[in-house]
């Protein structure tokens, strides 16, 4: 149990950190000259990248047992992290409230957001499934 939350902290921070370093390349940079949804169109390989990359080498080096729960737990807890800190950046630096943020999910980036959410609850279970 005690790795799975490390590992859950840790697999939070390294995405979420790719992440707050491209939110601002794509609004700032981005987002003004292709749109909102080219944005994060050409933003979502990167961040499944990252996601990818993370979920292989987190588990195994916080030593979570490579067994369905453990490594669900791994991507749900890192979800849950993942949301706290999401809704409060929203709302920190951009003044989106959390009616705001839930109504982009109904937008095609937000769609991809979603879609982004999903494979990263589920990306340690996924890739370490034969170890």
């Amino acid at each position: 149990m005690r790795a799975a939350s490390a590992a859950a902290l840790f697999y939070f921070l390294a995405v979420f950190g790719a992440g707050f370093m491209l939110g601002p390349i794509r609004v700032l940079v981005v987002e003004p000259r292709l749109g909102a949804f080219a944005a994060v169109l050409l933003e979502a390989p990167l961040l499944l990248a990252a996601i990818v990359v993370a979920a292989r080498f987190v588990p195994r080096l916080a030593g979570v047992p490579p067994r369905p729960g453990p490594l669900l737990g791994v991507g749900f807890g890192a979800l849950a992290l993942q949301q706290i800190a999401d809704i409060s950046v929203g709302y920190a630096l951009r003044g989106l409230g959390l009616t705001e943020q839930l109504a982009r999910l109904a937008t095609p980036e937000g769609a991809i957001y979603g879609a982004l959410l999903l494979a990263f609850a589920l990306m340690p279970a996924l890739v370490n499934r034969r170890r």
